[in-house]
């Protein structure tokens, strides 16, 4: 059983409230851009393509709440617009379904469309880009399946599964079509510190799916590796850069080098969004720090002392160099990747204009 990371009914956008998973299933109903906005900041919705399909919906209630006239166009939407793409600095999925969304109101707007045709029309633009994560999700899956070696067991970190996306996953999609296709044998997943990404999301998500999973710590990864039969890492992404160092949730950085030291791949899956061709390497890639209460405690209960001095960046950055491959919808990318990544740009370019036309 794949839940729903959200669905738009009656102009109303609802999210699996991703905080109160494995216990409880709920959802929350968004009529405004700002909801949208605090349950991206709250994680309660999360997951680079998912935070893409979300921002466009939240465009939409943002068009809705704030244009009057043609004036507002240019005014109070491109500052909802702003708000929205700054929910989540790190996840490229987000500014670059923001970005679609302002030229595709920018390009209505000068061909005279009617407000009320353009907010139709960009409603249109925010399913589309729901379902073609699916399909790109689906294609991964293929893509991805091909490389695994026979009796796979992988460890993955932090949660790319269905709840990251709207439905199947990126690397759990990859782990998913596997397991069909009996490729599978176990996966590992590292609880993912420090709010449990892993245990609480990705755990949940492979149990449903009667998928054979073993829950660690993550700092237990390097002796599961070396005593585990573990012979491939797979995790998802959050922004890569044209050189393919490659931003995700923080602990994937050790896990890629821990994976180097023990000799087996590692491997990155990720849809076209969340490429940020403009930027030249990881150094580049913001990286956001969240509040120090997420790691003083856990479940509103103090795990450490109050004064204590807290760094809590949600994402660190692997070297391209550290990469085996990137799975995408396009194919499975290999180094050296300026090459692949330049050659993926120009293929994602030659479709945009026919795939988010509205």
């Amino acid at each position: 059983m794949i839940v729903e990371t959200m669905r738009w009914q009656d102009g109303k956008l609802f999210l699996l409230d991703q905080t109160k998973l494995p216990d409880k299933i709920e959802f929350i109903t968004c009529q405004d851009y700002e909801r949208v906005i605090l349950a991206i900041k709250k994680l309660e919705v999360r997951g680079a393509p998912a935070l893409g399909a979300a921002a466009a919906f939240a465009m939409v209630l943002a068009l809705r709440g704030t244009v009057r006239v043609e004036a507002d166009l240019s005014t109070s939407f491109r500052q909802a617009a702003a708000k929205i793409s700054s929910a989540r600095p790190t996840a490229k999925n987000l500014a670059w379904s923001v970005d679609l969304c302002l030229k595709t109101v920018s390009r209505l707007q000068a061909t005279g469309f009617s407000l009320s045709e353009i907010e139709a029309r960009l409603e249109k633009l925010a399913l589309k880009i729901y379902q073609a994560d699916v399909e790109a999700n689906k294609k991964m899956g293929e893509y991805g399946s091909a490389i695994l070696p026979e009796k796979a067991v992988i460890l993955t970190h932090c949660n790319a599964g269905a709840l990251a996306t709207c439905g199947w996953g990126t690397a759990l999609g990859v782990i998913r079509s596997g397991f069909k296709q009996g490729r599978v044998q176990e996966v590992f997943a590292d609880e993912t510190r420090p709010l449990l990404q892993g245990a609480r999301l990705t755990a949940w998500e492979l149990v449903q799916e009667q998928i054979p999973v073993t829950l660690i710590c993550d700092d237990m990864a390097a002796w599961s590796m070396k005593t585990k039969g573990i012979n491939l890492v797979l995790t998802g992404a959050d922004r890569i850069a044209a050189n393919g160092d490659a931003a995700n949730k923080i602990g994937t950085y050790g896990l890629a080098v821990l994976a180097k030291a023990a000799h087996i791949p590692f491997y990155i899956a990720a849809p076209g969004s969340t490429f940020d061709f403009n930027l030249q390497d990881g150094s580049r890639i913001p990286i956001e720090e969240r509040a120090a209460e997420e790691v003083r405690c856990f479940h509103g209960k103090a795990t450490a002392p109050a004064e204590i001095r807290v760094f809590n960046p949600a994402f660190d950055v692997t070297p391209a160099e550290l990469i085996t491959g990137i799975i995408t919808e396009y194919g499975v990318l290999r180094a050296p990747y300026d090459f692949a990544i330049a050659n993926l740009k120009q293929q994602i370019a030659k479709e945009e204009n026919l795939r988010w036309k509205v």
